[in-house]
């Protein structure tokens, strides 16, 4: 068996860049990287932040690096290479298929949901291992459904709950807001209520400091969701100044302490109740 091909994904701060500028430089790429026996696939372009986020495959970070500075000189702050198993797609919906040229804009800005079952130690030891399967079946298909009607996409299922990303952070929002009440109104007839816990990040795909795909947004979005009480939605502030105009009401948490993370981390939860109201 042929083994893949290795997939990289670089990160590329250009002040000023304009789309045009980075078709003409995608174009240079293309034209350079069979020398080095290189595939340049795709690009995201978020311009309010200059920020460039680069698809290629090749042998090596060394032969990436170098269809870059061979064919123009804009070489990456930071290079990674993909898990075989990383599911981009489902991190970055469709990507980009301009033709080789084009002059475009597509932000690498996504969102970073975790949803837990709370209490399913309880739930097992008061309901059995079949009737907390129940219960995870009836989340499944909740946040599934809701996850359809906000256009999510399911990254995996982490045992007791589901990670998921969206392309925008307010559909992101919404849905969970939408997941809550659901289960509120589900909690109203049932004879076994349930609660879920929610925890939302946003970042790009490659970071200075990280070296896994959304490393530092997973993290941050699972950890919340961890210190998140049932029917809660916490949310880091970059989510909530994303949300600013929308409307979503937000109350302010403070600085919570979080596994692994040093410092207390700014949050915010939303306040779907209210909202409904």
């Amino acid at each position: 068996m042929v083994a893949p091909v290795p997939l990289f994904l670089d990160r590329h701060v250009i002040p000023g860049v304009t789309a045009r500028a980075l078709a003409d430089a995608h174009t240079l790429d293309v034209e350079a990287q069979n020398k080095h026996h290189v595939r340049y696939h795709t690009y995201w372009f978020d311009p309010d932040n200059d920020s460039v986020f680069c698809l290629a495959e090749g042998p090596d970070r060394t032969a990436i690096e170098a269809v870059h500075r061979e064919a123009h000189g804009f070489v990456a702050d930071s290079v990674i290479e993909l898990d075989s198993m990383a599911p981009l797609n489902q991190f970055m919906g469709a990507l980009p298929t301009h033709p080789v040229g084009t002059a475009y804009d597509a932000p690498g800005m996504r969102a970073i949901v975790f949803t837990d079952l709370c209490g399913s130690v309880e739930q097992t030891q008061l309901l059995g291992d079949d009737g907390h399967i129940r219960l995870l079946g009836q989340h499944d298909e909740l946040v599934r459904h809701s996850l359809d009607n906000h256009e999510g996409r399911e990254v995996k299922h982490t045992g007791d709950g589901i990670m998921a990303a969206f392309n925008s952070v307010v559909a992101a929002v919404n849905f969970s807001i939408d997941v809550q009440r659901r289960l509120e109104e589900r909690n109203a007839g049932a004879e076994i209520p349930f609660e879920v816990s929610i925890g939302i990040s946003a970042g790009e795909p490659v970071t200075a400091t990280d070296g896994d795909l959304f490393g530092a947004a997973v993290q941050l979005a699972a950890r919340l969701c961890g210190v998140s009480s049932g029917g809660d939605i916490l949310v880091t502030s970059v989510v909530q100044e994303l949300c600013i105009g929308k409307s979503i009401q937000f109350e302010d948490r403070g600085g919570v302490e979080l596994k692994g993370v040093a410092e207390p981390t700014h949050a915010f939860s939303v306040t779907w109740r209210e909202r409904a109201a």
